[in-house]
C-alpha cells in the first residue's frame, strides 16, 4: 500500500462520482470514503481538507463498505479502518503507518457486510452464502496488541525431574508480528512466541488472567521505570483485572447526576465541557455505588486525573476508580469526614523510622501529617507532578502491593528534604505540597523499593493492608468500610438542609412572583394613566376639531339658507307671475295657456340653474329637487286646467263623480295618514309642500269663484306666511321628523274637514261644488300620488304598514260619516252670505293650523337631544 500526504491541499475529485462508502472515526474528526477504485481518501473534518490518499493492493478493484474498529484507548482517534472490497476480503489496516494489519474472509466464502460492535471486541459479519460470522478482535489482534519483547533475559531454574543440565536456557526469539489470516477451512491461526524448551513449563503463580505475567512485568517496569505509552492502558487494565461489567455500571449510569454533584462547576469550573460532564457522572456512578462517597470532599481531586485519562471510556475510568479505592483507599474512610488517622500515623512512624530529623522539623513547626501527608494521598499526587511523572508513579503503584501508594507519601518527603527544612513558615509547607516541586520522579520510585525493603516490618504498611483484591464480575462489591451512622447523619442532614433550601427558593420564587405581579400591575397602571392621558388629550383636540367643524358647518348652512331663502323668494315671484298670467289668460283657448306656462316654466328653470350654479356642490341635490318640483308643478297646473274644463264640461255627473271621489279621497287619506308616520326626510318635505300646495289651490278656486279682491290679498299673506314656515322646516327637518310626522296627520285631519264643508257648499250651488270638489280631488291625487310613489322605492316594508294604518278605529269612522251626513243635509237655499261665512271659517282654519304647526316646529327646535337621536 502506498500513502500521499497532501497537506493543506484541497482536492475534490472524489465526489464526481455516484454515492461511495464513507464513514468517520470515533471523535468525528477523520472521514474516509472509497468508491470504484483503489484509492482511500481521509479528510480532516475540522480542517476540512483531504490531507492523505491511501492506495490498496493491485488485487482491490473497489471498496464496497468502510468501518473503524474502535479502541478503548486511543482516546476516540481510530487509527484502524476496515475495507470491505469487491473480493470478499475486509482488510484492516492502519491509517497512520499504512500497514495492513489482518483480514478477515476469502475468495471462496465472501462478505456481504460487516459492522463492528461499539466497543471493537467483536466483528459480524454476513457472508455472501448467507451464514452470520463473529470475529474476536482480541483474538486477532492478539500478536499485534502485545508488548514489546524484553529486552532483559531471565532464566528461570526448573524441576529436576523435568530438565536437563543442558535445558536451563530459555530461548526467545524475536519476530516480526504476522499477520493471522483465515485457510479455506475458515480457521484463524495466529502466531504466537514460543519457548524452545524441551518441557513445558508454567509459571500460574505470576500469571494474569490476560495472559501477561506479573513478574515480568515487574521485570519490565525495573529495567525502564516505566510501561510502553502504547500499551500502558492495556497493562493497567491486565494489572488491575478490570472486570468491566457493563450492566452493572450502565445501571449505575442510569440512575442519573447524584444530587451531590448538582452543582460541581461551582467548585471545579472545568473549560471543557465534555470533560465536565463525564465527571460529573463517574462520580455520580461513585456515590450510587456507596453512598459514603457523596459526602467525600476530595473524592473529585482523586478521581479527576483518571477521568482525565480515561474521558473516552467512562466504564474502565470508573472500574479504576474503583479498584483504586478498594485496594490503595483502605481504611481511609474509618475516621471519615476527619482524615484517616491511622494511615496517615503508619506514614508518620515510617517517616519517624527512616529521617527523623525531618519529622523533628514538621513537629517544631506544627506540621502535621495532615498537612505533608493527607494533600499528597487525596489528590494522588496529581498536583505535584506534572502528566508524564504521574503515569509512569503510578505504572510502579498498580504493579506492587497497596502499601506502595503510602511509601511513596515518605519517599516524596525524604526526597525533598533539603527545601522542606528551608521552610519555617506553615504556608510554605502548605505552598509546597500543592503545587509542582524540582524532584525526580525516577530517585523518588527508587527511593520507594528502598524503603519497601528496609522497613521494619512491625511498622511496615504491609501488615496494615490487604493484598490486592480486583472487582467481581457481574456485579460490584458492597463497599461499606465506613461509620454508617455518620454518614448517615451527614445524610440527613445534607436533605434537610436540601429541603430548606427548597423551601427558601419556594418561598423566594413566591415573593419575586409577588413582586413581579405588583410590578407588572404598576407597569399596567401607569400605562392605563398614560393611556387616559392621551386619549383626554385626543378627546379635546377632536373636540377642538369638532367645534371648528361645527361652527364651519354654521356658517356653511348659514350660507345655504341664505342662498334657500332668496331662491325661495325668487321662486314665489315666478309662481305668483305665473298665477297671474295664468288668471288672464284662463278664457283663452286650452293650447294658448299651456304654451305660455311652458314658455313661464322654462324661464323659471333657466333662472333657478344659473342660482343653483353659483352655490356649492352641496346644493347639487337641491338643485335636482327644485326641477323635479318644477316639473311636478307643470303637472298638476295642467292637470287642475284639465279638471276644471272637464268638470264645467260634466256638470250633469257631478253628483256621481262627487260621492265616487268621496269614498276615493276618504280611503286614500286613511293610507295616507297612516304611510306618512314611516316617511323619510324627503317625502315628509314633499307631502308638506303638496298640502301647503293643495290649501293655497283651495283658496285660489275659493277667491276665483268669489272673484274678490280680499281673497287674492289673504292668498298672498298666506303664500308668504307658508314659504317662511318652509325655510325653517327645511333648516330644522332632522330634528322635527317625528313632529312634523304627527302634525303632517292633524293637518290631513283639517283638510278633510274643509273638504267636508267644500261638498255641502258645491250641493247648495253647483258652482261653488264643481270648485270644491276640483280642490279636493287634487290635493287627495297629489298627495297619495306623491305618498306611494316614494314609500314603494325605498321603504318596501310601508306596503304592509299602509295595510294596517288603512284600518283606523270605530269610532273616528262612524264620527266621519255622521259629519258627510250632516253635510249633505244642508239647504240648498242657504244663501250667499253663508257661504261667505264658511269660506272665512275654512281660511281661518288654515291660518290657525299653519301657525300651530310652526310654533310646534319652534319648541321642537330648542331640543338638541332630538338631532343626536
Amino acid at each position: 500500500m502506498q500513502s500521499t500526504d497532501l497537506g493543506n491541499k484541497e482536492s475534490g475529485k472524489i465526489w464526481h462520482r455516484k454515492p461511495s462508502p464513507a464513514t468517520r472515526d470515533g471523535d468525528g474528526r477523520i472521514l474516509a470514503a472509497g468508491g470504484k477504485s483503489n484509492h482511500l481518501h481521509l479528510w480532516c473534518l475540522e480542517a476540512k481538507q483531504l490531507f492523505r490518499i491511501i492506495q490498496m493492493p493491485t488485487k482491490v478493484r473497489a471498496i464496497r463498505h468502510l468501518e473503524f474498529l474502535p479502541d478503548s484507548f486511543d482516546a476516540g482517534s481510530n487509527q484502524v479502518l476496515g475495507v470491505l472490497s469487491q473480493d470478499g476480503i475486509m482488510r484492516f489496516i492502519n491509517i497512520q503507518t499504512c500497514k495492513l494489519l489482518f483480514e478477515i474472509g476469502s475468495l471462496d466464502e465472501g462478505i456481504s457486510s460487516a459492522v463492528v460492535s461499539p466497543h471493537g471486541r467483536y466483528i459480524a459479519s454476513i457472508m455472501e452464502n448467507g451464514s452470520l460470522n463473529i470475529y474476536s478482535v482480541q483474538a486477532l489482534t492478539q500478536e499485534i496488541n502485545k508488548p514489546p519483547p524484553p529486552l532483559v533475559k531471565v532464566i528461570e531454574d526448573l524441576p529436576k525431574s523435568k530438565l536437563n543440565a543442558g535445558d536451563l536456557k530459555v530461548k526467545v526469539t524475536s519476530r516480526r508480528v504476522q499477520l493471522p489470516s483465515k485457510s479455506r477451512e475458515s480457521k484463524i491461526q495466529t502466531r504466537i512466541l514460543k519457548q524452545d524448551l524441551a518441557g513445558h513449563c508454567e509459571n500460574k503463580e505470576n500469571e494474569l488472567s490476560e495472559g501477561l505475567s506479573k513478574k515480568r512485568l515487574q521485570v519490565l517496569l525495573k529495567g525502564y521505570g516505566e510501561y510502553p505509552t502504547k500499551y500502558r492502558m492495556f497493562i493497567w487494565r491486565s494489572l488491575l483485572q478490570l472486570p468491566e461489567n457493563h450492566t452493572a455500571f450502565s445501571n449505575l449510569i442510569d440512575k442519573g447526576i447524584h444530587a451531590a454533584f448538582l452543582n460541581l462547576q461551582k467548585n471545579y469550573p472545568i473549560k471543557s465541557r465534555k470533560l465536565l460532564r463525564v465527571l460529573q457522572r463517574t462520580l455520580s456512578a461513585l456515590a450510587h455505588w456507596s453512598a459514603i462517597f457523596s459526602d467525600t470532599p476530595y473524592l473529585p481531586l482523586l478521581a479527576f486525573p483518571f477521568v482525565k485519562l480515561f474521558q473516552n471510556n467512562q466504564l474502565i475510568c470508573f472500574e479504576v476508580i474503583a479498584t483504586l479505592i478498594i485496594n490503595w483507599c483502605q481504611h481511609w474512610f474509618e475516621y471519615f469526614p476527619n482524615p484517616p488517622i491511622n494511615v496517615l500515623s503508619v506514614v508518620e512512624n515510617v517517616l519517624a523510622f527512616h529521617d527523623r530529623t525531618l519529622l523533628q522539623h514538621f513537629m517544631e513547626h506544627d506540621i502535621t501529617s495532615q498537612l505533608y501527608a493527607w494533600p499528597l494521598l487525596e489528590t494522588v499526587f496529581s498536583e505535584v507532578l506534572t502528566r508524564e511523572e504521574w503515569l509512569k508513579l503510578f505504572d510502579n503503584v498498580f504493579s506492587n502491593h497497596p502499601s506502595f501508594l503510602l511509601m511513596t507519601v515518605v519517599a516524596y518527603n525524604i526526597c525533598s528534604r533539603a527545601p522542606l527544612l528551608n521552610c519555617n513558615l506553615k504556608d510554605d509547607f502548605e505552598y509546597f505540597f500543592h503545587h509542582r516541586n524540582n524532584v525526580d520522579i525516577s530517585v523518588v520510585i527508587r527511593e520507594v523499593y528502598h524503603l519497601m525493603d528496609t522497613t521494619p516490618a512491625d511498622i511496615h504498611p504491609n501488615s496494615m493492608l490487604d493484598a490486592f483484591v480486583s472487582l467481581t464480575k457481574g456485579q460490584y462489591p458492597v463497599f461499606n468500610k465506613y461509620p454508617k451512622f455518620v454518614v448517615d447523619y451527614q445524610t440527613q442532614e445534607r436533605e434537610r438542609i436540601r429541603n430548606d433550601e427548597l423551601d427558601y427558593l419556594r418561598e423566594r420564587q413566591t415573593v419575586e412572583d409577588m413582586q413581579a405581579e405588583v410590578d407588572q400591575q404598576r407597569d399596567e397602571y401607569e400605562a392605563w394613566y398614560q393611556k387616559q392621558e392621551l386619549l383626554r388629550k385626543a378627546e379635546e383636540t377632536r373636540r377642538e376639531m369638532l367645534l371648528q367643524e361645527e361652527e364651519k358647518m354654521i356658517q356653511q348652512r348659514q350660507k345655504l339658507a341664505a342662498v334657500k331663502r332668496e331662491l325661495k323668494v325668487k321662486e314665489m315671484h315666478l309662481q305668483d307671475a305665473a298665477r297671474r298670467r295664468f288668471l288672464k289668460l284662463q278664457q283663452d283657448q286650452r293650447e294658448m295657456e299651456l304654451r305660455r306656462l311652458d314658455d313661464e316654466i322654462e324661464r323659471k328653470v333657466h333662472m333657478r340653474d344659473r342660482e343653483i350654479a353659483t352655490t356649492a356642490k352641496d346644493l347639487e341635490m337641491r338643485r335636482l329637487e327644485l326641477e323635479s318640483q318644477k316639473r311636478l308643478y307643470e303637472k298638476n297646473l295642467s292637470t287642475s286646467q284639465e279638471a276644471i274644463a272637464k268638470e264645467m264640461r260634466e256638470d250633469a255627473d257631478a253628483y256621481r263623480r262627487k260621492v265616487d271621489l268621496e269614498e276615493h279621497m276618504f280611503h286614500k287619506l286613511m293610507e295616507t295618514h297612516q304611510t306618512q308616520i314611516q316617511n323619510t326626510q324627503k317625502l315628509i318635505e314633499e307631502n308638506l309642500a303638496k298640502a301647503e300646495q293643495a290649501c293655497l289651490n283651495t283658496d285660489w278656486r275659493i277667491q276665483a269663484l268669489r272673484k274678490q279682491r280680499s281673497g287674492d290679498l289673504q292668498r298672498n299673506e298666506c303664500y308668504q306666511e307658508t314659504a317662511k314656515l318652509l325655510q325653517k322646516n327645511r333648516r330644522k327637518e332632522i330634528e322635527v321628523l317625528n313632529a312634523l310626522s304627527e302634525e303632517e296627520a292633524k293637518k290631513w285631519e283639517e283638510a278633510k274637514e274643509k273638504d267636508f264643508h267644500l261638498k255641502s257648499e258645491r250641493k247648495v250651488s253647483a258652482l261653488s261644488d264643481a270648485s270644491r270638489k276640483w280642490f279636493l280631488e287634487k290635493e287627495i291625487s297629489d298627495a297619495v300620488e306623491h305618498a306611494e310613489r316614494p314609500h314603494g322605492k325605498v321603504v318596501p316594508r310601508c306596503q304592509n304598514e299602509q295595510v294596517a294604518s288603512s284600518c283606523f278605529p270605530a269610532t273616528s269612522q262612524s264620527s266621519d260619516i255622521s259629519e258627510m251626513d250632516s253635510s249633505t243635509r244642508i239647504s240648498l237655499s242657504q244663501r250667499r252670505v253663508q257661504w261667505d261665512g264658511v269660506e272665512r271659517d275654512l281660511m281661518e282654519r288654515v291660518r290657525n293650523l299653519r301657525q300651530r304647526l310652526t310654533a310646534r316646529a319652534r319648541h321642537r327646535c330648542q331640543t338638541p337631544h332630538l338631532l343626536a337621536a
